[in-house]
């Protein structure tokens, strides 16, 4: 299988802004956020389905989704939820993409892909999440 844009990442051959790595997984900013705060969580083993994982490897995937949610919570006390989605569409390699919500609408919001991101905001959140 050749490497996803994900496993680049993770190897350091793309640059993004990481908030949490551990032996498994791998958290950082999506840089086109369908909602402020959209953090992507990706086991390391790059397999294109959730349940394609070993069992430690998607215990160790969720502990870390949550752990991350728990820190967008604090990060965004206002918002109802924080809202998990496990996909692997895009990208062939299974991700669980965390979005800090008060509504479904929310999640349905499009990006757009030709804007420029605001890497210092990325890397001022990336650096909140990372340091609770």
């Amino acid at each position: 299988m050749e490497d996803s844009i994900f496993t680049k990442i993770i190897k350091g051959e793309i640059p993004c802004r990481r908030v949490y790595e551990d032996e498994q997984t791998f958290a950082f900013m999506d840089i086109h956020p369908v909602q402020h705060g959209h953090v992507l969580v990706v086991s390391k083993r790059q397999v294109a389905n959730f349940y394609e994982l070993e069992d430690g490897e998607y215990q160790a995937l969720m502990a870390t989704v949550k752990k991350i949610a728990l820190r967008l919570e604090s990060i965004f006390p206002e918002k109802k939820k924080i809202a998990a989605v496990i996909e692997g569409l895009e990208v062939d390699h299974v991700h669980v993409k965390l979005y800090p919500i008060d509504s479904g609408e929310e999640l349905r919001n499009v990006p757009d892909m030709n804007q420029e991101p605001d890497h210092d905001a990325l890397a001022k959140l990336a650096h909140q999440i990372a340091t609770l």
